[in-house]
């Protein structure tokens, strides 16, 4: 939107959606000149108020393959020279160095050179019925070379619970899939971007709704005849560690295997994690108060989970504190509970760390049913 600054304070819409939330400015310069806005239905799509990026956007795109994602990062004083990313769901990405007087494109590093040349397996937007019938959008990846039917399968909701997925490449479920994983990422009831009805009370106080629509992915992974009914496991870290637990708690018979990075377990222990922190208020009002801070804690569930479960956190953590794992190991093994957790010391709640991300991969690999 934008508005007149005569004193008329005359407003006009730029660009709006009637699916999601327009919800990204692109900005270009010193100066952080707006040039456009963006929006993911399926794929991020960019609207430019500037004519000359937005048709060097989509040629630069069609240059690169045609269904390369290309964002300008930067530029320099004048405009000039600008600096590019682009990428895609089997590209993790390039940076380039483009003039727009040469008209010259020069690649200048990969973000993750080590994966440029494995042979990722394609993202592909889709939507599976929830238990109410509401469509739930999602991605589903599947390995590359194999039918699609009977496979080990995972489930990976996302974190937040206030973010979303969207189409590109993941390294986490492209790591799973490298390993013969079906993999599907759904933007259940509670994820952002989809307009308030959607968004509900957030995934802790409409918990039931969200952690519903994320094990009908896993009955829709199953009906589809692409999962593997006894080799069906749940991932996810930080929120979607916390939806795993408590879909274990709450579909015990579903989930064959359980993994949560850094999750949340306990709501009134979240909460009196920044009792001392300037975000008290913002955490108290975000979790809420009443019968769901026991009834959606999974550390107070715990006996109701039946599959093993693989805990991982990092001692450093200031978003999810390492407590919420410890008291999820203690309540798992207070109720006779198969449970392994993994600290990694010195690290916070993204382990940015190769060494303790390999490790968490392996031990992954090993421990989930296929």
């Amino acid at each position: 939107m934008s508005v007149k600054l005569d004193g008329s304070g005359e407003e006009t819409v730029l660009v709006t959606n009637d699916k999601v939330d327009v919800d990204g400015r692109i900005r270009i310069g010193r100066k952080n000149r707006v040039v456009g806005a963006s929006y993911a239905i399926e794929k991020r799509e960019a609207v430019y108020f500037d004519e000359e990026l937005e048709k060097l956007a989509a040629g630069l795109s069609k240059a690169l393959g045609g269904n390369t994602a290309i964002n300008f990062s930067d530029s320099s004083q004048d405009e000039s020279k600008l600096l590019i990313w682009a990428g895609s769901d089997i590209d993790p990405g390039q940076y380039f160095l483009f003039d727009r007087n040469s008209k010259q494109l020069r690649p200048l590093l990969g973000v993750r050179p080590k994966v440029e040349n494995q042979n990722l397996a394609t993202v592909k937007p889709v939507t599976f019925p929830a238990a109410d019938g509401t469509e739930i959008p999602g991605y589903l990846t599947l390995p590359k070379g194999v039918e699609p039917k009977n496979l080990p399968a995972i489930v990976i909701p996302h974190g937040g619970p206030e973010a979303r997925d969207e189409w590109g490449f993941d390294w986490l479920a492209q790591f799973f899939v490298s390993q013969g994983y079906a993999v599907l990422q759904p933007n259940f009831c509670g994820s952002a971007g989809y307009g308030d009805d959607w968004f509900l009370e957030n995934g802790y106080k409409s918990w039931k709704i969200a952690i519903g629509d994320v094990s009908d992915g896993g009955r829709w992974l199953i009906n589809q005849g692409i999962a593997k009914p006894e080799a069906l496991s749940i991932v996810g870290w930080s929120y979607g560690g916390y939806a795993a637990l408590q879909a274990a708690v709450t579909y015990p018979d579903l989930f064959k295997a359980v993994i949560a990075i850094a999750p949340v377990t306990d709501l009134a222990l979240k909460k009196n994690n920044n009792n001392s922190e300037y975000s008290s208020v913002v955490e108290d009002n975000r979790v809420g108060n009443g019968p769901h801070i026991k009834e959606g804690s999974p550390a107070q569930n715990a006996a109701k989970i039946t599959a093993p479960v693989m805990l991982f956190h990092g001692d450093l953590d200031q978003n999810v504190f390492i407590n919420q794992s410890k008291l999820m190991q203690n309540k798992l093994n207070d109720a006779g509970k198969s449970v392994t957790f993994i600290e990694y010391e010195g690290l916070a709640h993204g382990l940015q760390n190769s060494a303790a991300r390999i490790d968490m991969l392996t031990k992954s690999a090993a421990f989930l049913p296929k």
